[in-house]
């Protein structure tokens, strides 16, 4: 009881009025006159209690709390000290000093009550720790600091700083701190190439005015400084309200109804030591924005990337005028080098494939010894590989390991069908090798490849084979022209990512096509490339079977495969897509501990902002993601609750969408 001592003075006067009633009870029964005289009594006692208890109260109070308490060295060192003190036992406040009693009891006594009564939230273990607790108390802010007493009575001193003012510069530091953004009009000389110039002002005023608007509100300002870009500073409390929002300004802009599809590309700089440091995260935000297909705000900090908007389909550029600078910085390349190889992603398709022979084409025109590291019992386009095996050309693929043993200090790595470090074929041959070119179309993402000496990357091709198929119709000389064989590879990528032409298709899709065809590409031989075995078409159907919907998307989850049965999985995926009312579908397969999903979309769901919240990535209809260490079940319910989360912002950006006022 020594412990708890207002506990124990209740405990004994709950005792003594127990007896009291006893007491009075039997001498009821003995001698009932005897209550005349002893009622009137026991009310005035009653009375004096309660007008002289509070009197006695603060009596008994200022005798413990006295400064000059004879025998009390603690007491004595603690009244004097101007920072609030208390000393707690247990739970309960049996001493302060007159700062804790002026700052913050507002000169009230509270002399053994309960500490939570007086400072609600105290946490005295977070207290003893070397931050201390933080308490706001009467307006002031507080940090609390205790320590233990002596002896194991269970007693603490707590004492309280008194920081308000420095916590509330702190929180202004904090709060206008600079926020740098670049913004930039998707597209824009393709937008108004066929407008005139009337129309063309009209476009940019209501952009300007869009802007404007939505800086107002802030105390930061907008500059324009080229004919589609802007540059934005603002305070931290505003970009916190800007994230909040999800960027709302890119559905204000997307509403503008200017005879035009208009949208922003945003990089914000963020949370950087100085503003020039902001300044250059928010350009490799925006790199990343535009790499990713525009229509999106994506936001550094030094923790990472994180990204809001990109619901649009990019926008196909029409000048070739890149993709012949490009070629021409191909071939220098591959020239200069003494050796070529060719590598894809992890479980490469038809389009990777494809693609990788296109390269190969332009590395033997050119006379310069390449092959294609792939591994061959992990792949999804057997098909094409057997096809050039028929041909006699079985040594144009070899091993990941076995490419790794001819790679030279003059090799050039060329990585096509992705970008991402952690999803290419063999990680240990990309480090190996010292120059690393890049051709891709997936949208940008976090773990890109870093300093390529060529980093061929358009978000809006159809496919990697498409971008592959420009690039060789500007290398020089008849060498480079693919054979048949080579030109039905690279058709077969493009009808594999455009779902034979349905989806993700723009003019230059079908040129290359056309020039496919003009090459040779046999299409009823492409199409035996997509046939399947029994046993893939018995999986795949399981599959779809296997399949539930969920919030317009279909979800089929299944355990591990079959050996060798892995090209079921995107197959399945396309098969579910062709359901009344499925937007998207996921087909999630379990892979020894893992969890390996393939997704495909219609186009009005992007897979790949939702696979990008479980570690993936990959296209806006197209995507896939490899989740290591998870049950089946967790991984279901990870998908799910990422499919969920996006048709909320999708839901929220509908909202936004609202006609801009005139």
């Amino acid at each position: 009881m020594r412990n708890r001592p207002r506990l124990t003075l209740e405990l004994i006067c709950a005792a003594l009025l127990a007896l009291c009633c006893v007491l009075g009870a039997v001498l009821a029964l003995l001698r009932p006159v005897a209550l005349l005289a002893l009622v009137p009594a026991l009310a005035i006692i009653a009375a004096a209690l309660i007008l002289g208890g509070r009197r006695l109260r603060r009596s008994v109070c200022r005798a413990v709390t006295c400064a000059r308490f004879e025998g009390s060295e603690l007491q004595l060192d603690l009244g004097a000290l101007r920072l609030p003190a208390a000393l707690l036992c247990g739970k309960t406040l049996v001493w302060y000093n007159e700062a804790f009693k002026t700052r913050l009891l507002a000169g009230e006594d509270a002399f053994l009550q309960p500490v939570s009564r007086v400072l609600p939230g105290l946490d005295l273990r977070q207290c003893a720790e070397e931050k201390g607790q933080n308490l706001e108390r009467a307006g002031r802010r507080y940090t609390a600091f205790s320590a233990p007493g002596p002896g194991a009575e269970g007693y603490a001193v707590l004492y309280l700083v008194d920081n308000t003012e420095l916590k509330t510069t702190a929180a202004e530091y904090a709060a206008s701190r600079p926020s740098y953004l670049v913004i930039e009009v998707d597209g824009y000389q393709e937008l108004v190439a066929d407008l005139r110039d009337s129309e063309r002002s009209h476009v940019m005023e209501a952009i300007n005015r869009t802007l404007e608007q939505y800086f107002a509100r802030t105390n930061g300002f907008l500059r324009r400084v080229a004919v589609s870009r802007y540059i934005a500073v603002v305070e931290e409390r505003h970009m916190k309200e800007m994230v909040a929002a999800r960027f709302d300004l890119l559905d204000k802009v997307r509403a503008l109804n200017e005879g035009v599809q208009l949208t922003l590309s945003i990089g914000v700089g963020r949370g950087g030591s100085c503003l020039k440091e902001c300044q250059q995260m928010a350009e490799q935000s925006l790199d990343m924005a535009l790499g990713r297909g525009g229509d999106q705000a994506a936001v550094k900090t030094p923790d990472g990337f994180e990204f809001y908007g990109g619901v649009t389909r990019s926008v196909e550029k029409r000048s070739r005028v890149k993709s012949r600078i490009l070629a021409n910085a191909l071939v220098d390349l591959v020239r200069q080098a003494d050796s070529v190889v060719i590598m894809g992603h992890r479980m490469s398709d038809l389009d990777a494939l494809g693609a990788a022979v296109g390269v190969l084409r332009i590395c033997k025109g050119l006379d310069v010894p390449a092959v294609i590291a792939v591994r061959r019992k992990a792949t999804l386009a057997t098909s094409l590989i057997d096809s050039f095996e028929q041909a006699g050309l079985a040594e144009d693929f070899i091993e990941p390991e076995k490419a790794a043993e001819l790679v030279t200090q003059n090799t050039l790595l060329v990585v096509v069908d992705t970008h991402i470090v952690n999803l290419l074929e063999s990680r240990e041959l990309y480090e190996k090798c010292g120059h690393v070119a890049v051709i891709d179309h997936h949208r940008k993402a976090v773990g890109h490849i870093e300093n390529p000496v060529l980093f061929c990357h358009e978000p809006y091709a159809s496919s990697t084979c498409e971008l592959v198929c420009e690039l060789l119709q500007y290398v020089p000389g008849k060498e480079t022209d693919p054979t048949p064989l080579e030109a039905q590879a690279l058709l077969a990528g493009i009808m594999l990512d455009t779902r034979s032409f349905a989806l993700h298709t723009g003019v230059r899709t079908f040129e290359a096509a056309a020039y496919l065809r003009r090459m040779g590409a046999a299409t009823e031989e492409v199409r035996s490339l997509f046939n399947s075995s029994l046993e893939e078409y018995t999986v795949k159907s399981n599959l779809v079977e296997s399949a539930r919907l969920y919030m317009g998307c279909a979800v089929s989850v299944s355990g591990e495969l079959p050996p060798g049965m892995a090209v079921a999985v995107p197959q399945a995926a396309n098969d579910l897509l062709t359901i009344n009312g499925v937007g998207a579908s996921f087909v999630a397969v379990q892979k020894g501990d893992g969890v390996n999903i393939s997704a495909r979309s219609m186009g009005k769901v992007n897979v790949q902002v939702i696979l990008e919240k479980l570690g993936g990535g990959g296209h806006m209809t197209m995507a896939g993601a490899q989740l290591k260490n998870i049950s089946l079940d967790h991984a279901e319910q990870m998908l799910c609750d990422a499919i969920a989360d996006y048709r909320r912002q999708q839901q929220a950006s509908l909202k936004n969408q609202q006609p801009a006022q005139p």
